[in-house]
């Protein structure tokens, strides 16, 4: 049996435009923790092979922190590393994988053509290839077919299994299948894809292992896997740090503020979140973003507040009345149905406006 790691898409050094500058740096040192966790899963599962799909770094340009973190951490491992540049950090002259000495346990894939390191010391074979350059047209496993020799054959790619015209390494199924990989590890897709199969190779991709933004949401992390007798286990490992997160409250007959903190009670402080009201709402009580949003910025790393909620049915009671007031809901009524999703807040507001009017009432604060 060989017990291997698999992982891609790091993107070290990430500049987190997002965030202001003081935590943008504090993420990316978040970031080079994730080296040292994923060392300690390697020690934990007594792993022989770690699988580095690419896209380590965000950029051929690397801070010397982040150099030295990654040095110390592949230096300590026992495992045979096998790294595959990807589109952010293709092998290049000024690449951080040419210019700098790395131990001898690391195996960089330098060249777009596919290329073999045999370790006979764990009856294993390992196929690769690189980017070298931020584009490729072609397939990473054109022409790959793994030699029949009674060794464990694993391949280790940067390429884009998700689109036959993609300008990032399109991966075809049925090339996964001729290659007679036993199994292929993937990097390029953020979302982990669970355990796959074409032909007789197993194959994955694990996402990121820290998400960097609200198109990168929940649990990220790696995969430990298992190889014994053509037979591949997978078991996800999270490794984030801190997950962004996009929670829906509805706040139906609620408080806000009270939903606010029942979700709070249940939530992590350390992720970053997205927070929308949904539900419907007293017309008389809208939601008070201002105050809410400091409330949940109070707990959480980073929180942004929206509201989605609707007007309670009561609104319309008189919609069907032959009256001046009738005439106007229904009126309303159409247009909500056919604004555009963002208009409709401000249109639910003027419902509120004109019915007051017409009743009498004071205008909504």
């Amino acid at each position: 049996m060989l017990t291997f790691l698999h992982a891609a898409d790091f993107h070290l050094d990430s500049p987190f435009h997002a965030l202001p500058p003081d935590q943008a740096a504090e993420r990316r040192q978040e970031q080079r923790q994730l080296l040292t966790r994923l060392a300690d899963a390697a020690r934990q599962s007594q792993a022989d092979l770690i699988f580095l799909a690419g896209d380590l770094f965000d950029s051929q340009r690397v801070r010397p922190e982040t150099i030295q973190a990654l040095y110390q951490v592949l230096e300590e491992l026992e495992a045979e590393v096998f790294l595959s540049p990807g589109n952010h950090d293709p092998y290049t002259k000024v690449s951080p994988y040419h210019k700098f000495t790395w131990p001898s346990h690391v195996h960089f894939f330098t060249t777009p053509t596919p290329q073999r390191v045999e370790l006979p010391q764990l009856g294993a074979v390992v196929y690769g290839g690189a980017f070298t350059a931020s584009y490729r047209m072609d397939s990473p496993l054109a022409g790959l077919h793994a030699q029949e020799e009674g060794l464990a054959a694993f391949g280790c790619f940067h390429g884009d299994p998700a689109s036959a015209h993609s300008r990032y390494g399109p991966i075809p199924q049925k090339e996964i299948a001729a290659s007679g990989l036993d199994y292929l590890a993937l990097g390029h897709l953020h979302t982990a894809s669970g355990l796959l199969r074409a032909g007789k190779t197993w194959y994955a991709w694990p996402g990121c292992p820290e998400g960097r933004g609200f198109d990168e949401t929940g649990d990220k992390g790696v995969y430990l896997g298992q190889w014994e007798a053509g037979r591949v286990k997978l078991e996800f490992l999270p490794l984030a740090r801190r997950r962004y997160l996009t929670p829906q409250i509805d706040i139906t007959g609620r408080d806000p503020a009270d939903a606010l903190e029942a979700y709070i009670r249940t939530a992590r402080p350390e992720d970053i979140l997205c927070i929308t009201l949904t539900g419907q709402r007293d017309p008389e009580a809208e939601p008070d973003l201002t105050a809410l949003t400091a409330l949940a910025s109070s707990y959480f790393y980073s929180a942004s507040l929206y509201d989605n909620t609707c007007l309670s049915q009561s609104i319309w009671a008189r919609r069907d009345e032959d009256t001046l007031t009738g005439l106007f809901l229904r009126a309303m009524a159409q247009r909500l149905q056919e604004a555009p999703k963002e208009e409709q807040p401000l249109l639910e507001r003027a419902v509120r406006f004109g019915l007051a009017a017409l009743e009498g009432r004071e205008e909504p604060k």
